[in-house]
């Protein structure tokens, strides 16, 4: 009651609910992924797809003839064609990757390598076979588990040695130095030393960066250096290769008729379709799309496809710099050894410096689940170094992690 006598009018209760923010949509999430997306690194791989996409133009007449017969007469446009359709599908998943946050781009890795590693056991029985070897399962489409298996790998790899933060008791070493062995054995049923070769670079890299001792460094280099000699004598197909690439090779041999095409060109190129000796190089759209660059573009395009990858891996390298998530840290340069040397081995076989191992040039090869996986593990990538350039990081990440290496040995 009022002080005249009247009661006052009730006043609503307090609500003790915070006002529900407004939801951004699509537009919002837009923004926010713009903003905190590597724009440097998202132009350097649209730029190399986009080499790729001439690369391949030049390449598919060689290979449409090469695989033509007599009954069936290929379209001398046919890889290109289709890797143009890949390339947009691979633009797809690449951005709707990105979108993730770190955590969800961790499952999906995760998820991915457990998946992959399941189908991977199936290949050497049910893989289609293909130029002596089974690395394809056919679902009305060929699909090849390692190529998919490649960025889970990293992911995995980096979650598990990132154990070490939480209980440092955890011999997370030896357990991702099982899941090495495990895969490379089922690699070399197929058998596909390349691969091997290349998740053992990548599994390597990750144990250097986790913080082991040079003791054991050297124990594992040791045990590399025993695989290494141990395939030369049990695999037939590497000692023939690393005989042959050792002993100069002949004039007929896949890596040189591959470096006589690449010198081809010269410095400028013969001109886009006016290559001559692509004709005769097996995989030219693929294996050995390196050379038919240099053949039709000349030396100084391949000369800036290199660099594209360096500034790549350096590009991610100087995103990890400031990083303070060791799981990051870790994916991320995984995540680019695996990129960075599947393109280091895939030019210097091209270069006639290292044996043929039936690798491809990543973004710039003919690709259909090839290019697809390469698109996701960027987009993996540009997912775990997104950051909002607002936040100011207080610790050096890398730097001090390199740095106090030794203090966690």
């Amino acid at each position: 009651m009022s002080a005249t006598g009247h009661f006052a009018p009730a006043q609503p209760a307090a609500s003790f609910h915070a006002p529900v923010p407004a939801r951004r949509g699509w537009i919002g999430d837009l923004r926010i992924w713009w903003r905190e997306v590597d724009k440097w690194l998202l132009g350097l791989v649209l730029l190399l797809m986009l080499i790729g996409t001439a690369a391949v133009a030049a390449a598919s007449p060689a290979s449409a003839d090469q695989l033509s017969t007599a009954d069936v007469q290929l379209d001398e446009f046919l890889f290109f064609k289709s890797h143009i359709t890949w390339q947009i599908l691979g633009i797809g998943v690449m951005i709707a990757t990105s979108f993730a946050s770190r955590d969800n781009a961790r499952r999906m890795g995760i998820l991915l390598f457990a998946g992959m590693l399941f189908l991977l056991f199936f290949v050497p029985v049910l893989g289609a076979e293909k130029n002596g070897a089974r690395r394809w399962l056919e679902f009305g489409m060929s699909l090849q588990p390692s190529e998919f298996l490649k960025p889970g790998f990293a992911i995995a790899m980096a979650w598990i040695l990132s154990w070490r933060l939480r209980d440092p008791g955890l011999p997370v070493v030896a357990y991702v130095t099982g899941v090495m062995v495990l895969v490379g054995g089922l690699l070399m049923l197929q058998p596909n030393l390349g691969a091997t070769i290349l998740f053992a670079g990548v599994w390597f890299v990750l144990v250097l960066l986790s913080g082991v001792s040079v003791q054991r460094i050297s124990a594992l280099v040791g045990a590399g250096v025993i695989g290494l000699t141990a395939t030369y004598f049990l695999y037939d197909n590497a000692r023939h290769r690393i005989d042959a690439f050792l002993g100069g090779g002949t004039a007929f041999d896949q890596v040189d008729l591959a470096q006589r095409t690449l010198l081809a060109g010269g410095w400028t190129g013969s001109g886009l379709w006016l290559g001559i000796r692509k004709m005769n190089l097996p995989e030219a759209h693929t294996d050995y799309i390196f050379s038919v660059i240099g053949e039709e573009y000349g030396l100084l395009i391949c000369a800036v496809v290199v660099l594209l990858y360096l500034a790549i891996v350096a590009r991610v390298l100087l995103r990890l710099v400031d990083e303070e998530n060791l799981f990051v840290l870790l994916a991320g340069a995984g995540l680019v050894t695996q990129i960075g040397g599947q393109a280091f081995i895939n030019i210097l076989v091209n270069l006639q410096l290292f044996p043929s191992k039936g690798m491809t040039l990543p973004l710039v090869s003919y690709g259909g689940s090839s290019t697809l996986a390469v698109c996701f593990t960027f987009g993996l990538l540009l997912a775990i170094t997104r950051r909002n350039p607002f936040l100011k990081r207080e610790t050096p990440g890398l730097r001090d992690f390199l740095s106090n290496k030794d203090d966690r040995e």
